[in-house]
């Protein structure tokens, strides 16, 4: 019977409709295609076709937009926003609109041709995820921004137009509908009670624990209790922070063993699907960013929005999120251990 459930963070309605989806095998996951053999200019030694480098970790010795790098960032070949965008011409006082003035990065994680985190050793992932941190901190002191939104698309069906694994920093003017409404219901939780939200929501699924798919000392991984897809999960941190760049920098290799974890476990389910995760952390300057609470989501793309999600805002989700989280689990932790020690340190 379906059923429908309320997200208490954004106030969105989602639809659970088991009978339309039992097991992972039943959803049509359209693949990552086959591996390129062509020319990529994200490995190493093509340095030339791309923007200059913004930042890299780097062996020692090795100098900016050479080979001898681990990570690598650059500008957007082709960025949706840019800080010299001129002004428009005189807007219609009907309509708002402002200068498309923001930033576009690209994290180019490892200097061989991979897809998924999954083909790095932990190590390197960990460089990949400190260099998150680092991009958001450093962007966060950037005039005129009020949002950075780190995220990755892994897959052509999910918006990937690049094999090589790589994530994307894009630094906003403006805040993003998605943020304002998780501050908004954030902000008018704290002013009723004193607490945070989210906290409230992590303690939940800690205890009540079906939708909980992996936890460790100051990070849990959940199936959330209205997911709008199927295997969708949320990665928070347990103690209470607004901002993902204050992350305490001890925290990070925890932090990136736990996501490399769940997608293994995902690619092991669901037989490598596309997917996408971002990084939703608190604005730049909002005075209430302190009630925020930072977190990561990862959206597998095995289903597709269509006329019902379109003209109301709701998802029908065919797998419930208490099941997905069961599948989740269930992944033999030997597969798992296999994936993740089988990549060498660069």
């Amino acid at each position: 019977m379906a059923e429908l459930r309320r997200d208490p963070i954004s106030g969105r309605w989602v639809v659970i409709a088991t009978e339309r989806g039992a097991r992972p095998r039943d959803f049509h996951v359209p693949g990552r295609g086959k591996r390129s053999s062509g020319f990529c200019p994200f490995c190493e030694g093509n340095e030339d076709r791309t923007p200059p480098e913004i930042a890299a970790i780097r062996r020692p010795g090795s100098a900016p937009n050479t080979p001898g790098w681990r990570v690598r960032v650059v500008e957007n070949k082709y960025p949706a926003l840019q800080m010299t965008d001129p002004a428009p011409a005189p807007a219609d006082p009907f309509y708002e609109s402002l200068p498309g003035r923001g930033t576009h990065e690209v994290i180019i994680e490892s200097p061989r041709h991979l897809i998924s985190p999954t083909e790095m050793s932990p190590a390197d992932f960990r460089l990949v995820v400190q260099t998150y941190w680092e991009r958001e901190r450093k962007l966060t002191e950037q005039e005129g921004l009020s949002y950075v939104l780190i995220f990755k698309n892994v897959g052509e069906a999910a918006g990937a137009s690049v094999e090589h694994t790589h994530s994307q920093v894009i630094g906003l003017p403006v805040m993003p509908k998605r943020v304002e409404e998780e501050l908004r219901s954030s902000r008018s939780f704290e002013k009723g009670g004193g607490r945070c939200l989210f906290c409230d929501v992590v303690d939940h699924e800690l205890a009540e624990g079906s939708r909980v798919v992996l936890e460790c000392d100051h990070f849990v991984a959940f199936c959330p209790f209205a997911a709008r897809f199927p295997f969708e999960m949320c990665i928070a941190p347990k103690a209470h922070g607004s901002r993902f760049c204050e992350l305490p920098r001890e925290r990070i290799p925890h932090l990136a063993v736990l996501v490399q974890e769940l997608i293994a476990r995902l690619e092991v389910c669901l037989e490598k699907p596309p997917y996408n995760y971002l990084i939703h952390t608190g604005p730049v300057s909002d005075p209430d960013r302190a009630c925020f609470h930072w977190h990561i989501e990862l959206i597998p793309r095995v289903t597709r929005l269509a006329g019902f999600e379109w003209g109301t805002g709701c998802y029908i989700n065919p797998m419930a999120p208490e099941r997905a989280a069961q599948y989740l689990r269930d992944v033999p932790d030997l597969q798992v251990a296999d994936i993740m020690t089988s990549a060498p340190v660069l």
